[in-house]
């Protein structure tokens, strides 16, 4: 082979590890851990096996305080102590609590295996440092009342009216929920620039990836919903990691809320309310699913399971 052959040949394989070190790898996870199993009367070690089970790098953790009893629409306080330190020290984990009281946050906590830095103004979020590459998670727990799918199948919850329409569902979940995502939108300014940022949280309401027309003729959900939340989340640049791995509704359904009820409980309705979103240059998805306690509604199975809601992750490259 000629000199200036075996120079190129040479060349490009160096260049091979140089491109490989310039792609990061993380598993993410948005999990509403229910007082971290307190409510049920479970130890955390249950809870902390779930994060396990998942190996995720970056945990947004919601409810790490346990509900009052009662708990309803009108009043649900956090009561005690977080167990965010507890599941970080045997997930040995960094970890952040979310301390501050303002409409998106609820007893919030941030877990990291790797290192924790400043906090956003609002305490949504947390920059991290991957190996040097700088990442923004934020952790948001929206208020569950009105609740518009409740209002919109006459399923009592507190006083607030039903709706029949799409419209009146958006304008009820905007004035519910648009003064956190208000107070989002100011923090996520801290993130301009970083390599990659991410939004967990349980949103307590679902999204426009999943009320659509189709799912709506196959009988998943009553109508179709422009959900505000999530709408406003793809405007920002964000994408819905799991529906980005399964873009069809009907194709491959997906449920966080609940696992208290059964999916023909008149009650009750069952939806995607737990979400994880990316957002960075070349961000690809490798990866996604719920995690839950049985097959028929989660693609990793974790017994026992710990909380009224499923967990989310996804495998993301960037």
């Amino acid at each position: 082979m000629r000199p200036m052959m075996l120079a190129a040949l040479a060349a490009s394989l160096l260049a091979i590890p140089a491109l490989a070190a310039d792609t990061t790898e993380l598993t993410v996870m948005s999990f509403n851990i229910w007082g971290g199993g307190a409510n049920a009367g479970k130890l955390v070690d249950e809870t902390a096996a779930v994060i396990k089970a998942v190996n995720a790098d970056i945990v947004g953790v919601l409810e790490t305080r346990p509900e009052p009893d009662p708990c309803d629409a009108d009043n649900c306080v956090p009561t005690g102590p977080s167990v965010a330190k507890a599941l970080a020290e045997k997930l040995g984990y960094f970890y952040y609590d979310q301390d501050k009281k303002n409409p998106a946050l609820w007893a919030g906590a941030i877990l990291s295996r790797y290192p924790i830095g400043k906090a956003t103004d609002n305490d949504l979020g947390v920059e991290i440092d991957v190996k040097g590459r700088k990442v923004y998670a934020f952790s948001l727990h929206l208020t569950d009342y009105p609740y518009q799918p409740y209002q919109l199948l006459n399923i009592e919850y507190g006083p607030a009216p039903f709706v029949k329409t799409a419209e009146e569902a958006i304008a009820s979940a905007k004035a519910a929920r648009g003064p956190a995502l208000d107070l989002f939108v100011q923090d996520l300014k801290a993130a301009d620039g970083a390599d990659a940022t991410f939004v967990f949280g349980d949103f307590n309401e679902p999204s426009h990836l999943d009320w659509t027309e189709t799912a709506a003729a196959a009988k998943q959900q009553p109508l179709a919903v422009a959900w505000p939340t999530s709408t406003r989340m793809a405007e920002l640049g964000f994408t819905d990691l799991f529906r980005a791995a399964f873009p069809d509704p009907v194709v491959k359904p997906a449920f966080t809320w609940t696992t208290t009820s059964e999916p023909t409980d008149p009650g009750d309705h069952h939806d995607r309310i737990d979400f994880t979103y990316g957002r960075g240059k070349g961000m690809t998805v490798v990866k996604a699913g719920i995690v839950g306690e049985k097959a028929e509604r989660a693609d990793i199975i974790v017994t026992p399971w710990p909380s009224d809601h499923r967990a989310t992750m996804a495998t993301v490259r960037f």
